[in-house]
């Protein structure tokens, strides 16, 4: 039995392997015949559809092409490219950085420093004219010897101290010290500063001054951190270098001094904004002053892009030396260059001689080889500051004239052209700065007054010996730009008292004196009416032309080169150099779209 069912069971295994066997052949055939109908079949059919599939392919991209070009649209309908804050602003100076104190700053990276760091009761605004700083108004009284000042609320130096009318006392006080030896203390003397209130001061002068209110143009210092520092020895404290406090639209964030010598040595003043300046942060995230000992040194680090701008130049970068998206600033200045005629000695001491080479010279003519538009200058004055009357202007380009009133002082032409008087020639040597645009000058002048009979000398000079040419007065004559500014008061130039040695700056060049001359310029600076100072300055200005002191050319530009738009900077005639920061913490270099609101 158990056989049996062994037996049975066998064959029921195998009748359904059988089974099995035949349903998977079956399938398979089925597969087959399913993929014969369903896909080689309709193989041949895809050629019919490939028309159809391309042209839903272009549609599909046609119709992702004009939502693209929509999308560009009504970007450039909602927003706009415009200028915005940010960004890193390197300019390029000439010079060395010594002392940022706006008592002492004089120098072209000094003075750079200084108006940005410090600020001053006063400024000049975009149109050459004073307006408040930290100042929120000023006032006169009637005879012009009382001025009154009145802070803005809430000022703060940059390490967060209140700034108050103490620190404007303190400030003028430390000027007026003799320890302190500012060379601005000349212009304070007699002058009593008191603060009446925490924002108000006041300034009591011994006389009428019209031009007074330009003095308040220098940047404050703070009291709390200088109150202990004695006076003599102020000048080399590291507040001036490496810790200056003011309230100006900058504050220094570092010092960066490279090169092993004095001729290849550069510094980089590193500013960053004051956030708390009372006319708003600045835009920029930076400012670097980059102070180079040499142009050509300053122009190489401008044409790798290193510097936004170059500031002061005597030249402008052109062919390979300028860069793609370059900018141009010919920013003409308040002051004059003139042909200073040492007139104490020599030959130029003959008033006839003077006169002879003012008229001999052509300065229009001259003025066309500079490569730029700028006024004439013509009187001790600048074109506008006081009303001109007929005539009175220096008479110029009359080389027949010239040679006539020579002949007539008794100045006869000698051998080689050259004129002679008493067996003294009517020679004497022209000292100028060794720049271009004054080799341009002074080679134009040398043939104009040779063709009269004179015998020029050139002598040009680097800056730093021309300084001290000049504080020596060790020359004949001497081409030299003196500001003179948006006031008419000239008396440190040409008052008799300012040709002595003994005088704090010695600003009278020519060395020249006239009696006349001294009591019209007293009278008119005591004058704070416009037409009032005309009358009173006529007296001096017939005797400066009379007796010709001196030969007026131009006005000179101040040259600002950048490799980019800077949104913010507004050309205009600047007082001096550093009144290009007038809208400095307004200045923007880069561009963003921005969504209309």
């Amino acid at each position: 039995m158990a056989i049996e069912g062994l037996h049975s069971l066998r064959l029921r295994f195998r009748r359904r392997f059988r089974s099995r066997q035949r349903q998977v052949v079956r399938m398979s055939l089925e597969a087959e015949e399913q993929i014969e109908e369903r896909f080689f079949k309709r193989l041949n059919r895809l050629s019919r559809v490939r028309r159809f599939i391309a042209l839903w392919v272009l549609l599909l991209v046609g119709l992702l092409a004009g939502v693209m070009a929509q999308l560009q649209a009504l970007t450039g309908y909602y927003q706009t490219l415009q200028y915005v804050s940010g960004g890193t602003y390197s300019e390029g100076v000439i010079g060395s950085y010594t002392n940022a104190n706006p008592l002492y700053a004089t120098g072209s990276a000094d003075a750079a420093v200084s108006r940005l760091v410090f600020a001053g009761l006063l400024k000049y605004d975009n149109a050459g004219n004073l307006s408040g700083d930290l100042a929120q108004s000023w006032t006169a009284n009637e005879r012009g010897t009382v001025y009154t000042v009145v802070l803005r609320p809430g000022l703060t130096w940059q390490d967060g101290a209140a700034l108050t009318a103490d620190d404007v006392v303190f400030t003028y006080h430390l000027i007026q010290n003799p320890d302190a030896h500012s060379p601005l203390a000349n212009s304070w003397q007699n002058i009593k500063i008191a603060a009446t209130d925490a924002r108000t001061v006041t300034f009591t002068l011994p006389g009428a001054l019209s031009s007074f209110p330009h003095s308040l143009t220098t940047g404050l210092v703070p009291q709390h951190i200088l109150k202990d520092v004695a006076a003599g020895s102020l000048r080399s404290d590291p507040f001036n270098t490496t810790t200056p406090i003011g309230a100006g639209p900058f504050r220094l964030n570092a010092v960066q001094v490279s090169g092993d010598t004095p001729t290849n040595r550069q510094e980089q003043i590193s500013l960053v904004p004051f956030d708390k300046y009372h006319a708003g942060r600045p835009k920029l995230d930076q400012f670097v002053v980059h102070a180079f000992r040499s142009q050509d040194e300053m122009l190489a680090s401008y044409e790798t892009h290193d510097l936004t701008a170059i500031a002061g130049g005597s030249v402008v970068p052109t062919d390979d030396r300028a860069v793609k998206g370059q900018e141009v600033n010919n920013m003409i200045t308040a002051a004059a260059n003139m042909v200073f005629f040492k007139t104490s000695q020599g030959v130029l001491a003959d008033k006839a001689v003077r006169q002879a080479l003012v008229t001999a010279a052509d300065p229009a003519a001259i003025i066309k080889q500079l490569g730029y538009q700028t006024p004439l200058v013509n009187q001790p004055f600048l074109q506008g500051q006081v009303s001109s009357e007929s005539g009175l202007t220096q008479q110029t380009g009359n080389l027949a004239k010239a040679k006539a009133a020579l002949d007539a002082a008794g100045w006869t032409e000698g051998k080689g052209g050259v004129r002679g008087k008493d067996k003294t020639k009517l020679a004497f040597s022209l000292y100028a700065q060794d720049t271009p645009e004054d080799r341009v000058v002074v080679e134009a002048l040398r043939r104009q007054w040779q063709a009269a009979g004179a015998n020029v000398s050139i002598e040009l000079q680097d800056a730093p010996t021309l300084q001290d040419t000049i504080t020596f007065h060790n020359y004949d004559a001497l081409l030299y730009g003196i500001t003179i500014g948006r006031d008419p008061d000239v008396f440190p130039y040409w008052h008799s008292s300012q040709a002595d040695v003994r005088s704090a700056n010695r600003l009278n060049f020519s060395e020249y004196k006239s009696s006349t001359a001294d009591a019209a310029l007293e009278a008119g600076r005591a004058r704070t009416d416009a037409s009032v100072r005309s009358v009173k300055y006529k007296p001096f200005l017939q005797a400066w032309l009379d007796d010709a002191p001196a030969l007026g050319l131009y006005q000179p530009r101040y040259i600002y080169v950048s490799n980019t738009h800077i949104e913010g900077l507004m050309p205009h005639e600047l007082v001096s150099p550093v009144d290009h920061y007038s809208n400095v913490h307004n200045w923007m270099i880069r561009q963003a779209r921005v969504t209309h609101q």
